[in-house]
C-alpha cells in the first residue's frame, strides 16, 4: 500500500510543476478555535495540502555563546519523536508519502509540510511530536552534530562563503547577522543535550508563528488541524534581537585564497520593506542588477567586456537590516577591473539616472515574471507565509504588479538619490586578486 501511495504522491507532484501559473489566487482568513491566524488557498480538485508554519526570530534566537544551537536543534527536530526514534520516525513518515522538511535562517524557522488528504490525520501527528516532543537522543545529536561541523569545515574552504561571512562579520559586528547560523568548531562542539531542548523554547512558540495552506483543506479542517499542531507550545519565546548596526564604509577588504578566480560580495545600506520607496528600489535593482540579461551589470561586465559569466544585484531586506548587496566572480587578474566597470556603474546611475526605456523594459519583465513564482501548492503557500510575515495586505498577490506599473522617473531619481552612493560601496573580495589590495 505504501508504494502506491508514495507513486500517488509524486503523480500529485508532477502534476502541480506542469500547472501553468495562476490567474488569480484566492486568499482566506483563517483564525483557529484556539487563536491561530492562517491564510489559505483552498483547492480540492487533487487530494493533497501543502502547509508552511514560519516561527519569526530563527538562528537570531540563539542564546548568548551558544552559536549554532538553534541551526543543530532544528537539524535534529525530525531524528525522533515521541515513542519513535529517528529510524521509526522515518518510516512511519514514507509509510504515509508525507514529505515534513524543517529549515532555519537568519530570521526565520520553516516548517515545510507535504500530505495526502487520506493520510492527513497521520501525517499532522507525526509534525505534531516532531514540534512538541522532539526526543534529541544523544545518538542523533551527535550524529547531526557531525554534520554541522562537516559543514563549517567546508564553508571555511569555499571562497563564497569566506567572502559573505566576511562581508557580514565586517556590516555587523557582534550582531547575530555578524556570524553564521552554523556557529563555530568551537561553539558547535560545545552545545548539550540541554541546549537543543532550551533552543527549541527559545524559537517554536506561538506568539512568533505564521501559517500558510495551499490544498484540499476547508478552514474549518485547516483550525482544527493547527490547533492540534501548535496549542501545545509555549506561549512566548526569546526576545527578539534588535536592529543591526552597519558599521561598514565605503572601500575594499582583500581575504587572500589560493584559487584561480577571485569572487567578491559588495555592497551599501538599503531600503527595508515598509519605506515607502520600496517598490521604487525594487524596480531601480532590477535595472542595475536584477534578474535576467538586460541589466547594466550584465550589459557592462559580462557582455561587452567578458569579465564574468554572472554578476548581479539584489535588495537584502532582512528583520533587522537592509542592504543594497552584489556579487561578481572572475579571474584573478581580471577582477580589479570587473569592480572598476561596477563602480563606474554605480557613479553613472548616479549621475545620470535611467531612461525610460530601461524603466519600461524592468516594468515588463517584473510584471510578467511574477505569476510564474505560483506554479503548485508548496510555493504558493510560502509565499503566503512570507507575505504575512513581511506585514503585507492579505490582496497584495492581486494588486503587487499595480504597484511595480506605478513607479515613475520622479520616483526612481528620489530613489537613486536616497541609495546609490557610490562613496559608501563596498567590496570583499577572497582570491588572488592582481592589483587590489585592502585600502584601495
Amino acid at each position: 500500500m505504501s508504494r502506491l501511495i508514495r507513486a500517488l504522491f509524486t503523480a500529485i507532484a508532477l502534476v502541480f510543476l506542469a500547472l501553468p501559473a495562476l490567474a488569480e489566487v484566492k486568499i482566506q482568513k483563517v483564525v483557529s478555535p484556539g487563536g491561530i491566524t492562517a491564510w489559505l488557498v483552498e483547492e480540492h480538485s487533487i487530494p493533497f495540502t501543502a502547509l508552511e508554519i514560519r516561527f519569526r526570530g530563527g538562528a537570531s534566537l540563539d542564546a548568548p555563546g551558544k552559536r549554532g544551537e538553534i541551526n543543530l536543534m532544528t537539524a535534529t527536530l525530525e531524528e525522533g519523536a515521541g515513542d519513535m526514534d529517528a529510524r521509526a520516525f522515518a518510516k512511519a513518515r514514507d509509510s504515509l508519502a508525507a514529505s515534513l522538511n524543517f529549515d532555519v535562517g537568519p530570521d526565520a524557522l520553516s516548517v515545510s509540510a507535504r500530505m495526502l488528504t487520506e493520510n492527513r490525520d497521520q501525517a499532522a501527528e507525526l509534525l505534531r511530536l516532531a514540534l512538541n516532543k522532539p526526543r534529541f537522543d544523544q545518538d542523533a545529536v551527535e550524529r547531526v552534530r557531525r554534520q554541522v561541523l562537516s559543514i563549517i569545515r567546508s564553508d571555511a574552504k569555499d571562497p563564497n562563503k569566506i567572502a559573505a561571512q566576511t562581508f557580514n562579520r565586517l556590516a555587523f559586528g557582534d550582531h547575530p547577522y555578524g556570524s553564521s547560523i552554523n556557529g563555530t568548531i568551537e561553539s558547535v562542539s560545545a552545545l548539550t543535550r540541554d541546549d537543543m531542548f532550551d533552543a527549541k523554547n527559545r524559537v517554536l512558540a506561538k506568539d512568533r508563528v505564521y501559517v500558510g495552506a495551499v490544498g484540499d483543506i476547508t478552514p474549518e479542517a485547516l483550525g482544527t488541524l493547527l490547533d492540534k499542531l501548535l496549542a501545545e507550545l509555549p506561549q512566548t519565546g526569546a526576545p527578539m534581537p534588535p536592529d543591526a548596526p552597519y558599521l561598514l564604509t565605503g572601500g575594499l577588504t582583500v581575504v587572500p585564497f589560493e584559487t584561480p578566480q577571485s569572487v567578491s560580495i559588495f555592497g551599501e545600506r538599503g531600503l527595508k520593506l515598509e519605506d515607502p520607496d520600496f517598490f521604487a528600489a525594487y524596480v531601480l535593482n532590477q535595472i542595475l542588477g536584477g534578474s535576467g540579461f538586460q541589466s547594466r551589470l550584465m550589459t557592462e561586465v559580462r557582455e561587452k567586456r567578458g569579465l564574468t559569466y554572472g554578476v548581479g544585484t539584489y535588495l537584502a531586506t532582512r528583520d533587522h537590516a537592509a542592504l543594497l548587496m552584489g556579487q561578481v566572480a572572475s579571474a584573478n587578474d581580471r577582477i580589479a577591473q570587473a569592480i572598476a566597470v561596477i563602480r563606474d556603474q554605480w557613479q553613472r546611475l548616479r549621475d545620470d539616472g535611467v531612461t525610460d526605456e530601461e524603466l519600461a523594459q524592468a516594468k515588463t519583465y517584473m510584471t510578467g515574471a511574477y505569476p510564474l513564482r505560483f506554479d503548485g501548492n508548496g510555493p504558493i503557500a510560502n509565499i503566503l507565509v512570507g507575505m504575512q510575515m513581511q506585514g503585507m495586505p492579505i490582496d497584495y498577490i492581486n494588486t503587487r504588479n499595480d504597484k511595480i506599473e506605478a513607479v515613475t522617473q520622479k520616483d526612481i531619481r528620489r530613489v537613486i538619490d536616497r541609495l546609490i552612493k557610490p562613496d559608501e560601496l563596498h567590496f570583499v573580495v577572497v582570491g588572488q586578486p592582481v592589483g587590489l589590495e585592502t585600502g584601495n
